[in-house]
């Protein structure tokens, strides 16, 4: 069954389980990413088919959403620049509290005998009957995304003298002087009046 059979989104309405502890619901559905999901160097492209298999459940603070979101990543390889794909199928489970749940609970958690505590997590709130899952997907996937992708594990990678790629050449290299020792190899070399004089 498919959630907004019209409208293809990350919003999820869920009045059918509404206030209903123990009751479930299983859905599927695709939907085109509407922006870019990822870092600098990879993630899914706005446009890009998001898969979602989802399960809400109805318990006493809001409903449980438990679900897997599958894409292709795209990107460049941090080594040498090439383009590379990733199949991603990312797990993610949050609760989506009832508002007034949510409310008792930034209540208590803003309690002055507790502003030395540490920052609490993100609560996830119901609006109306609706759940949002974009911002809990995003997470998800950019979590699980590689931080430095490459195209394969023992990419050499590029030449920094010339920026030539050197999958295509291993042999390539250059003779690099140490600077330190430049000055003294301009003195090594004959001079123009030395091989006149010889």
């Amino acid at each position: 069954m498919a959630a907004h059979e019209t409208e293809r989104t990350w919003v999820v309405d869920t009045r059918e389980l509404i206030r209903r502890p123990g009751s479930m619901k299983e859905l599927s559905w695709t939907l085109s990413a509407p922006e870019r999901i990822g870092t600098d160097v990879i993630g899914i492209q706005a446009g890009q088919q998001v898969g979602l298999d989802l399960r809400i459940e109805s318990v006493v603070e809001g409903v449980l959403a438990t679900g897997t979101a599958t894409a292709t990543a795209s990107g460049v390889c941090v080594r040498c620049l090439d383009e590379v794909g990733e199949d991603l199928a990312v797990s993610f489970q949050e609760l989506f509290a009832y508002p007034e749940r949510a409310a008792h609970h930034h209540k208590v958690a803003g309690h002055p005998a507790r502003d030395d505590a540490e920052p609490e997590e993100e609560q996830y709130e119901l609006d109306g009957d609706l759940m949002d899952l974009e911002e809990v997907v995003r997470d998800a996937v950019v979590t699980a995304l590689p931080f430095q992708p490459v195209c394969r594990d023992d990419c050499p990678g590029l030449c920094p003298e010339c920026g030539a790629r050197l999958a295509d050449d291993p042999e390539h290299h250059h003779d690099v002087i140490d600077p330190r020792w430049s000055a003294l190899a301009s003195l090594a070399a004959p001079a123009d009046d030395d091989e006149k004089r010889n």
